[in-house]
Order: structure tokens, then C-alpha cells, then sequence
């Protein structure tokens, strides 16, 4: 039997290590370090939200302790990631549900169950958005919101892509070896053309800019879509 690695099993594990506090902020942009806050997601007094590639949960967790939501499910594909989140959080439940799995299997079982989904720089960035965003609008309620932070070019600078075609960017599995994955990193009207594809309605997107410069700063594009009623 064949698995496959764990392309996340580093990724903030470091930090875990010596932060295992809930965040006293929620940021969109790369550098997590400013811009807007979790008020992109409206009001969240007893909703149901879920955390699409929530990582180690850190923005879920704020969430939970304050604002008020019914549950904020964290959902994310990488053993690792799971393994931190639980360490970090799961003294959380049950308002904060961590669950192991890729987005597209978990979000079929959840059909209208919803109020808000969100993405930050999560599984919405690493999976097809043909497979991803049809199966997120029929996971919310009607009237339920999306909302997304993604790449507005490359890490570099090279532009967004014209079509909806995913990059392939480097990774490193557990045990160092040099693989790739793809990553989607599209231009803003490519994102309004999928999401209106997949049932999106009330579309919008902004440039969030850098807050500093270097040779890994990126602007954010904040996307928000709706079901509709």
C-alpha cells in the first residue's frame, strides 16, 4: 500500500513549540501582521463555520473564544497539522471540532450545514477549485458566505495566472526529500469566474498590499462569495 507524504508534517511546528497560545488577533494578508480582521466574515453570534485547510488551528481558535459562533469546525488533510491542533486546542471542544481530512470528502458530507466557511492561504489555495468550490456552496446553508485569502501574484512576483490552472511550487516530504505540489494562484477575475461556475452569487475581491517588502512578500486578495438564497 502506497501513502502519501505529509508535505505539511513541518510546517509551524517550530512555532507550536513555543507559542501554544489562542491568538489575540485573526489577520487575512501573508504576513499575518495587519490589515482586516475577522469582521470579513459578518457576524458570527451562532453560526456554524468551518476552517478550510485550518492548519494548526490557530484561526479557529481565536474565533471560538471570541466570537461567539455555535462551533468553528477546523478541518485540515495533513496528519501532522491535526496532531499540532489537537496538542494546541483541543481543550477547545466541543465548540472547536478539529477533524483529518481533505476539504472535498469532508465538505460532501455537509450539505447545508454551513453558515460560513472560510480559507486562509488554506485548502482553497492546494485544491482544484472545480472539485473544491461546488461542493463549499452546496456545504452552506442559503445565504451562507465564503471568504478566502489567496495569492494576488506568485511568491517572487510574477503575475496571477489567466486560467484556472494550478502552479507547481516546491516541497520537502518528513524526511527532507525535495518533491512539488501545486498550488492555485489565480488572477481575481479567473476566481469570479469559478465561483459564479460553482453557484456563487454577491462576488467581490480586494487587493490587500504587502506591509513590508523582501523577496517573500506577497499582496492578498481577500475573495468573498455567497450562496444564494
Amino acid at each position: 500500500m502506497t501513502t502519501t507524504a505529509d508535505l505539511w508534517h513541518h510546517y509551524g511546528r517550530a512555532r507550536a513549540e513555543r507559542d501554544r497560545a489562542v491568538p489575540k488577533a485573526f489577520h487575512w494578508i501573508w504576513s499575518q501582521d495587519g490589515g482586516p480582521g475577522p469582521e470579513a466574515l459578518g457576524d458570527l453570534s451562532g453560526r456554524v463555520v468551518g476552517d478550510l485547510g485550518a492548519g494548526a488551528a490557530r484561526h479557529a481558535a481565536h474565533l471560538v473564544t471570541r466570537h461567539d459562533p455555535a462551533r468553528v469546525v477546523a478541518v485540515d488533510a495533513s496528519p501532522a497539522q491535526y496532531g499540532i491542533a489537537t496538542g494546541l486546542y483541543g481543550h477547545l471542544a466541543p465548540r472547536l471540532r478539529i477533524t483529518q481530512s481533505d476539504a472535498v470528502p469532508h465538505l460532501r458530507t455537509m450539505t447545508d450545514s454551513y453558515d460560513v466557511l472560510y480559507s486562509v492561504f488554506g485548502a482553497i489555495d492546494f485544491t482544484d477549485p472545480y472539485e473544491l468550490l461546488p461542493v463549499a456552496a452546496s456545504a452552506l446553508s442559503p445565504g451562507g458566505r465564503l471568504v478566502f485569502s489567496t495569492l494576488a501574484h506568485h511568491l517572487g512576483g510574477a503575475p496571477a495566472r489567466t486560467d484556472a490552472a494550478a502552479t507547481v511550487i516546491p516541497a520537502r516530504t518528513p524526511e527532507g526529500e525535495k518533491v512539488t505540489m501545486r498550488r492555485w494562484v489565480l488572477q481575481e477575475h479567473i476566481w469570479t469566474k469559478v465561483l459564479d461556475e460553482a453557484g456563487f452569487g454577491r462576488i467581490a475581491a480586494d487587493v490587500l498590499p504587502a506591509s513590508a517588502g523582501g523577496p517573500r512578500a506577497a499582496d492578498t486578495l481577500l475573495v468573498t462569495a455567497h450562496r444564494p438564497c
